[in-house]
Parts: structure tokens; C-alpha cells; sequence
């Protein structure tokens, strides 16, 4: 690569994140529908066919503003699996696998690049929905659901397959539950609310609970 190769790479990185950054700005305030491509390059402050240029329209750019977040999400929670995994030899602890997994999924979360503009994303998204209807099954849900079964298997291999996708649901929907329960009260002036739903002791009785619940899950069927 030449020098002037170079140049035009970090340019075009550089005109690439301020059109992100303020195609984020706009849709958390505006929302997809209220925002307009020439909104966007004018606080981006660039031309308006570099929207299209970059990213190929005000559509796809909604989706990569969405993607930045999601992205990281995802690889921490596979990442978590991977090392408990590979550190137990493929036969990792069910307590262990639970808890990497809620700490990491619940860390990703409070360390994507900016948790309120995310929330404010979601919010409008349930309202109004822009993304394909596929996107977050197919770039977030199905990575992880996937990767969380087999470990599940390795952990214990008496759970029956087809019930595993339930498993997984019941353990993500606790930890979705806990991030929108933080969410309300990140502002709140109670501060003992506020602690509470922040603190270590939440995931821990996940874990406990969603532990106690897959060993019931399995002497209940091999009872059967």
C-alpha cells in the first residue's frame, strides 16, 4: 500500500465515522423516518452523495449505526463461551459456563460505546421497525444461541437437545429483563433501587437460579 493509499484509507475511515456518528445522533432524537439523508451530511458535514457513497443509502447506514453496537456485543458473548470452554477442555462447570456468559453478556451491554443511545434506538425501533426483519436473528441471536447450546451439551450431556433452544431463551430472557429493568432506573434518584439493579448479587441469583432450574430440568426427564 502507498503512502497516498494510505492517506486516502484514514480519510475515508474519518468521513465514514462522522457519518455514523451523526446518523446515530439524529436517529435516536429524530428516529429513522424523521431523519434525512442531507440532516445527516450536513451535521456529518459532508456531501450529500457520500451517504450514498459509503454506505449505499440512508437504510443501510441505519443498519451499520445498529451493527457497531450489536457486533461487539456478540463476539464478547462468544468469546465468554470459547474461554470457558477451552479452559475446562470442552467439559466446563454448569456454574461457570452460566455465569461467564451472564457477566459477559450484561458487560457488553454497559461497555458498547454509548448504552443510551442504544437504549434510545431500541425504543424506537419497537415503536417503528426499520431493520430487516431477519438481522438481529440472523447477526446476534443465532451465533449465540448456537454456541450456547453446544457448550450446554458439554456441560451436560443428558440435556435433551430439542428442549436446549428453551434453556438458552429462559437464561437470555432473564438477562434482557435485567438490562432494561438497569436501563429505567439508570437515571433514577433512588439510589437504593438504582444499586440494586447494578449489583453482582443480580447475576449471581440468575446463575444460581437458572442453574437449579436445568439440574430440576434434567431429573424431571430422567424421572419421566
Amino acid at each position: 500500500m502507498t503512502d497516498s493509499d494510505k492517506t486516502s484509507e484514514v480519510a475515508n475511515q474519518s468521513v465514514q465515522e462522522r457519518l455514523l456518528n451523526a446518523a446515530e445522533e439524529l436517529f435516536c432524537e429524530k428516529g429513522f423516518e424523521g431523519t434525512s439523508i442531507r440532516d445527516i451530511a450536513a451535521l456529518a458535514d459532508c456531501n450529500i452523495a457520500s451517504v450514498n457513497y459509503y454506505f449505499g443509502g440512508k437504510q443501510q447506514l441505519y443498519e451499520q449505526v445498529w451493527k457497531r453496537h450489536l457486533i461487539p456485543m456478540r463476539d464478547a458473548r462468544l468469546k465468554s463461551i470459547e474461554k470457558i470452554t477451552f479452559a475446562s477442555h470442552n467439559k466446563p462447570a454448569l456454574e461457570d459456563l452460566i455465569q461467564s456468559f451472564a457477566e459477559s453478556f450484561m458487560g457488553s451491554i454497559a461497555e458498547t460505546k454509548n448504552v443510551s443511545n442504544l437504549n434510545k434506538l431500541m425504543a424506537r425501533e419497537y415503536i417503528n421497525k426499520n431493520l430487516p426483519a431477519d438481522m438481529f436473528l440472523q447477526e446476534v441471536m443465532m451465533p449465540t444461541i448456537t454456541a450456547m447450546q453446544k457448550a450446554l451439551l458439554q456441560a451436560f450431556p443428558d440435556l435433551d437437545e430439542e428442549k436446549l433452544p428453551w434453556v438458552v431463551f429462559s437464561l437470555i430472557g432473564q438477562l434482557v429483563h435485567l438490562g432494561h429493568v438497569r436501563a429505567m432506573f439508570e437515571d433514577s434518584d433512588d439510589d437504593i433501587t438504582r444499586s440494586m439493579f447494578h449489583s453482582d448479587e443480580v447475576i449471581k441469583h440468575i446463575v444460581k437460579f437458572t442453574c437449579a432450574g436445568i439440574r430440576a430440568y434434567i431429573k424431571g426427564n430422567n424421572n419421566e
